[in-house]
């Protein structure tokens, strides 16, 4: 058991900024869902936001060193999780901050594999360890972030959620990045939105289409230079995870298996989303923390 996690939450959020349900929301959570980072927006009655529940699950999971990556303005962060560089405390939990910097010439960070690999340069430590690396706005159980935390047969692991199990729209799934893999569930490829046609091309060994929600475990020894020799994505102009670990697989075989899971995974995404996730942590209980 590793016990460390990396959640990426220095996106630009775009998708959450835009109009999509806007007409649901009361004028607070509009307000929030403008200006706040996604996952530090409000799903409960006592105005706590998403990633509590995630550090919540993160704990119960084994976890005990964080490092959220967020942009240069993450004082509302720091308001809810220490405001100190690092070593804040916070339920028990060591939360440290890394900042992904934004190029000049750029209004856009850079990509998730340019975020993760600054976080390594900050806290260098974590290019002799293996951590879990994590998107900040879906709410992965506690069953799927032990999985990897306590994962050790594979220097590296993904897990590789059952398309059916998803409780999105078809035309949202669809839009989500198939994996496939040989018969010993090694990846050996992830392919971005796929035709129809296709499909059956990645089904695996118990006939499942497997799809990435975006969580990983990491040899960060093995993963480091592939972050930094990343190159940009053609159509997107980002350096992406994906992108990484396939230039990764491609070098080490069989050296990155694939977790199958199946199970629902909530996502922060767009206003339309809130009142969903809301619904969802109703059941969930903070107090035993």
């Amino acid at each position: 058991m590793d016990g460390n996690l990396i959640i990426l939450a220095g996106g630009a959020s775009s998708r959450m900024k835009g109009l999509t349900g806007s007409d649901t929301l009361t004028k607070d959570e509009k307000y929030q869902a403008d200006n706040r980072s996604k996952c530090l927006i409000s799903i409960d009655k006592n105005g706590r936001p998403l990633l509590d529940y995630l550090l919540y699950n993160a704990k119960k999971a084994g976890y005990k060193n964080i490092y959220i990556i967020t942009s240069k303005k993450n004082e509302l962060f720091k308001m809810f999780y220490g405001d100190k560089r690092s070593d804040n405390d916070f339920k028990g939990l060591k939360i440290n901050y890394a900042i992904q910097h934004v190029p000049s010439k750029r209004e856009k960070p850079l990509g998730t594999a340019d975020a993760l690999y600054q976080a390594m340069n900050q806290y260098p430590e974590l290019q002799t360890v293996s951590f879990t690396v994590c998107n900040s706005d879906n709410l992965y159980s506690i069953k799927a972030l032990k999985l990897l935390n306590e994962y050790s047969v594979v220097t590296n692991a993904l897990i590789s959620y059952d398309r059916d199990s998803l409780k999105f729209s078809e035309d949202r799934i669809m839009k989500f990045a198939l994996m496939l893999f040989n018969k010993g569930q090694y990846l050996q490829d992830i392919v971005e939105k796929p035709s129809i046609d296709t499909l059956t091309k990645y089904v695996d060994v118990n006939e499942k289409i497997r799809v990435s929600m975006n969580i990983f475990k990491f040899d960060g020894n093995m993963f480091f230079k592939y972050l930094e020799n990343c190159p940009l994505h053609p159509q997107r102009g980002e350096k992406e995870l994906p992108t990484s670990l396939l230039n990764m697989v491609k070098d080490h075989p069989n050296s990155t298996i694939g977790i199958p899971l199946s199970e629902h995974v909530p996502d922060l995404t767009s206003k339309e989303d809130i009142s969903v996730l809301k619904n969802y942590v109703k059941n969930i209980n903070l107090s035993d923390w």
